[in-house]
């Protein structure tokens, strides 16, 4: 379409960009249009993530960021202090060079300081890069010099982490530290202070950020499968998943609940969640490094807290401490919310039956934002027997609006919703990637339009997705393929088990054969026939494991998956044991 106007000659890009985003333009368009296309008389409000701070500060002055700190103790400021505090921060921004589009990396624990990062880097126009603490040194280095970090904000307690990789920074200018004791000494060069930052900035700032299309966060795959690749989210697509999540089908977030992110915030935003409290005017309780059983269970019990997301290993452990502690209140429990991996159908039911605390199964991926299914039971359900109930339970659950899914074949056919057609997971939605930073071609996209997972999954006739497994983890022996996911899942049901993981491993009779690595718990005596035993009613024979293999522990990755990358290589040169 030819734009005409014989007022406005831009000469800039700043003088484009008024021109593009003005009524003048707006209406010359629309009188264009008129003729084909009828449009909307609506206000362009732009969808930014400063409007959900202002929001917050409106309405929900009072409501708090509870933080666990380093030494134990706990921090309280409310809404409105935190409002003030971030606007100081991003004006302070500018004074360490920050400008529009330049990306600002955090290495930080689950804190109010991590959390006014989360407003205040976009705030300045620039995009918030939180950097995972539990990379390798060399992944680490890459992502920071892959996005071209300026800035960097790192948490006391992490600077030995940290520290060894700074000579290999290419870009960055100034760290900022925070959380540091009297006698603080780092070798980092061009070191500010957090609070020394805010004490000289005043919160007499205006939001950078007009247009909703500009990129506010960037976050990293883990890169078990090469090298990590970046999803850069847009200021719109991170104020939509904000709904998704605190839409009834979400998460239903309120201004009654005290959530409790488990899920680091360096894990694909901490899943929203810092987004979707502020929204909706919830208490937000940030457990700082403190992520063991004993202090998750001390916070449930002392804030009150309604909701709490993480992943199964946290919540293994948390069940295993409330068992030990049956006198600590779990009563506020209202939701149990848990994703990155399947949780064992038996600790759902566990779970529930026991405690009362309703368990929540999500899926979604950094690709995604990360929120993609939840499963709720519908009213419909009602009539479900235990055993189906927790059957539907163990499922990943339906999309949410602003999310679709489907499943294909190996030729990209797409496969019936019945429940028993297996396929490779695909979707497409408000708030997924259409591409990787700075990577213009992934073979992770289809012809028309689609984002392929790499999960596997069935979906039944009522939309209820199921993981069976990845793509690279099935097993397949002699021809027939074996879902590692459902054999976990089992070994997991047995009261002696507390971790299973279960890999291929070469035959060569069958090609490949499952193993499984098993971790007991504490008072845990079973063996190889025993489990073998126990999962022989439930599967077929060529189903069950050859091996066992018990461990003390098993490899996990950077955002606590089973990494059975690192598995394959320690069972096959015999240190797994």
């Amino acid at each position: 379409m030819a734009i005409k106007n014989a007022d406005i000659t831009p000469g800039t890009e700043e003088k484009e960009l008024e021109y593009l985003t003005s009524r003048e333009f707006r209406d010359s368009v629309q009188t264009v249009r008129k003729d084909k296309l009828m449009l909307g008389l609506m206000m362009n409000f732009p969808l930014t993530i400063d409007r959900i701070l202002e929001h917050a500060r409106r309405l929900y002055p009072h409501r708090e960021v509870i933080t666990k700190l380093p030494n134990g103790e706990i921090h309280r400021q409310n809404y409105l202090q935190t409002y003030s505090r971030v606007k100081r921060m991003a004006k302070a921004l500018g004074t360490l060079g920050v400008k529009e589009g330049d990306r600002v990396g955090t290495f930080a624990w689950n804190n109010y300081q991590h959390l006014e990062l989360y407003y205040a880097i976009p705030g300045a126009g620039a995009v918030c890069h939180t950097l995972n603490i539990r990379l390798f040194p060399e992944q680490l280095t890459y992502i920071i010099n892959h996005a071209e970090d300026k800035v960097i904000f790192i948490d006391a307690t992490l600077l030995p982490l940290f520290e060894p990789i700074a000579g290999s920074l290419k870009g960055v200018e100034h760290f900022v530290i925070f959380n540091h004791g009297s006698d603080f000494k780092t070798t980092l060069p061009n070191v500010s202070f957090y609070e020394d930052l805010i004490d000289a900035s005043d919160d007499d700032f205006e939001w950078v950020t007009k247009d909703e299309n500009s990129a506010m966060g960037l976050c990293y795959t883990s890169g078990t499968t090469g090298e990590p690749k970046g999803a850069l989210y847009s200021h719109r697509s991170m104020v939509l998943h904000t709904f998704g999540i605190n839409q009834s089908s979400g998460l239903g977030t309120a201004e009654t609940d005290a959530v409790l992110p488990v899920v680091p915030q360096f894990h694909a935003m901490a899943w929203g969640l810092p987004y979707a409290c502020l929204m909706a005017g919830a208490n937000l309780v940030m457990p700082g490094p403190h992520l063991k059983g004993p202090a998750l269970l001390d916070l449930i019990d002392k804030e009150k807290v309604t909701v709490a997301a993480g992943v199964p290993s946290i919540w293994t452990d948390l069940y295993h401490t409330m068992k030990r502690c049956p006198e600590v209140d779990t009563s506020s429990m209202r939701v149990l919310m848990v994703g990155g991996s399947a949780m064992p159908r038996a600790l759902i039911e566990a779970y529930e039956k026991e405690k009362g605390i309703n368990v929540l199964h999500a899926w979604g991926m950094t690709e995604l934002s990360p929120l993609g299914t939840v499963c709720h039971l519908q009213s419909r359900h009602q009539h479900l027997s235990d055993s189906e109930k927790w059957d539907t339970k163990a499922c990943q659950g339906t999309p949410v609006f602003g999310v679709e899914t489907r499943i294909v074949d190996e030729e990209n056919n797409e496969q019936p919703w019945d429940g028993k057609a297996v396929g490779e997971l695909q979707v497409r939605g408000s708030w997924v990637i259409r591409q990787y930073y700075k990577l213009e071609k992934s073979e992770s996209f289809t012809d028309d339009g689609w984002f392929r997972t790499g999960d596997v999954a069935t979906i039944s006739p009522e939309g209820y997705m199921k993981l069976t497994d990845r793509v690279k983890d099935l097993v397949k022996s002699g021809g027939e393929w074996i879902s590692s996911v459902e054999l976990e899942n089992a070994l997991m049901a047995h009261d002696d088990v507390l971790e299973a993981a279960v890999i291929a491993v070469p035959d060569e009779k069958w090609a490949e054969r499952p193993l499984a690595v098993v971790v007991r718990t504490e008072q845990g005596s079973v063996d190889s026939e025993g489990l073998r035993a126990f999962l022989a009613p439930n599967f077929a024979k060529f189903w069950l494991p050859d091996r066992f293999v018990f461990a003390p522990q098993i490899p996990k990755t950077s955002v606590g998956k089973f990494d059975k990358k690192r598995i394959r290589v320690q069972v096959a040169d015999g240190t797994l044991n």
